[in-house]
């Protein structure tokens, strides 16, 4: 029945018009950043900083450098904005379609409803992040030839990858991007259990994270960047290095899967205490 109802869940979220509004701009975002680094002097900084070093430019400006660069826009905007927008209408367009009372007249509790809705917006989160990372790579391969990966960030990130360790750590990064994404997911989905309006569930959660990440840049604050939502939330970047530090990746785990369960409890046990006859 589990299953069933999954299916039923997931036929209604892919059968809304707005549940291909994410896939349609990150496609459209990587494609512009792509022809942009093809056809202007873009990489120009980075092939100074590759020849600094001692590295042939031509062997790590390749399909896997520009599809990891177009990662960290898309990560830090783009993709906790569709995520939200997802999250935030599971349960409150429900409400506010009027739908949610028929549904609950149904022999099945609130919480295996919750439970599957969130579960549904998890195959979402995790589809959204594997179009990211295929089509990424697939289009990049169409401008730059195959090769090594190189990922700088001034002052944060200076990392040269072979081809077979580049492409390992590509993927290990997209794995915990999308705990990323589930997480953000959480977040929207708790406040859309709250007699709120859809929008509204996705604004507060996409507040919540935009202003985590900007005290976070405080330099001021820099001590106290472990207190911050979006310090955890940044996982997948640690992928990325030579070597991974695994202990930063582990602890950040188990503070997202904290963090992931008190967005459920919170959640369940507001639309628990809620009216919805009202």
């Amino acid at each position: 029945m589990l299953f069933l109802q999954l299916r039923n869940e997931l036929w209604k979220l892919f059968g809304k018009p707005r549940t291909y509004i994410g896939f349609g701009a990150l496609l459209l975002a990587q494609v512009i950043i792509v022809l942009v680094f093809r056809y202007s002097h873009a990489s120009h900084d980075m092939v100074r900083q590759l020849q600094t070093n001692g590295y042939d430019s031509g062997q790590y400006i390749t399909s896997l450098t520009v599809a990891t660069v177009m990662l960290f826009p898309i990560a830090y905007v783009l993709l906790p904005l569709y995520v939200s927008l997802i999250g935030g209408d599971l349960v409150a367009k429900e409400a506010e379609d009027g739908t949610l009372r028929m549904i609950l007249s149904r022999p099945i509790s609130r919480f295996r409803l919750l439970f599957v809705k969130w579960l549904a917006g998890v195959v979402f989160s995790i589809l959204l992040v594997l179009m990211l990372g295929g089509i990424g790579v697939g289009f990049a391969s169409c401008f730059f030839s195959w090769g090594g990966l190189f990922v700088y960030i001034p002052g944060e990130m200076f990392s040269v990858l072979g081809p077979a360790d580049g492409i390992w750590h590509y993927i290990g990064a997209h794995v915990f991007l999308a705990v990323k994404s589930v997480t953000v997911l959480s977040l929207a989905f708790m406040f859309s259990c709250f007699n709120m309006k859809p929008a509204a569930a996705t604004i507060l959660a996409l507040s919540v994270t935009f202003v985590s990440f900007v005290l976070m840049q405080i330099p001021f604050f820099k001590e106290l960047q472990p207190w911050f939502f979006t310090y955890y939330l940044n996982i997948w970047q640690n992928l990325l290095l030579q070597p991974v530090p695994w202990w930063k990746v582990g602890q950040s785990l188990c503070v997202l899967a904290g963090f992931n369960l008190t967005f459920l409890i919170i959640g369940f046990t507001a639309f628990h205490v809620r009216d919805i006859k009202s």
